[in-house]
């Protein structure tokens, strides 16, 4: 019997693991999401999207998933939480400011927007 009882536990564990991935995977999904809204609102490459988003998050101190969701919900719903439109527009904001001072000393001209 306990060999039973073993097998069913390491059943249990199997499906609370393949659990997780599904909700890490979607996560991801809707991360992804929003760095395409951030690069579409922002007019910015993907690197500095997923750096805002990442920036969003502290400074909101709330969750990426979290943030992501707002995000990906924004262009349906026309609005976005006033304190997390703030924060990405001044992280938008100093992110182009910071990309606008690399472009000036290696040469090259900023990209325009989309």
């Amino acid at each position: 019997m306990a060999r039973c009882d073993d097998h069913d536990r390491e059943i249990a564990v199997l499906r609370a693991q393949a659990e997780q991935l599904k909700r890490a995977l979607g996560k991801n999904a809707v991360v992804d999401q929003a760095i395409g809204v951030v690069i579409t609102y922002g007019g910015v490459d993907a690197e500095t999207g997923r750096e805002v988003l990442e920036e969003v998050s502290r400074r909101t101190d709330t969750e990426p998933a979290q943030v992501a969701e707002h995000l990906v919900r924004w262009p349906r719903r026309t609005w976005l939480p006033a304190t997390l439109h703030q924060v990405l527009d001044a992280a938008l904001e100093r992110a182009r400011s910071a990309g606008s001072r690399a472009d000036s000393q290696d040469g090259s001209r900023p990209a325009s927007a989309p």
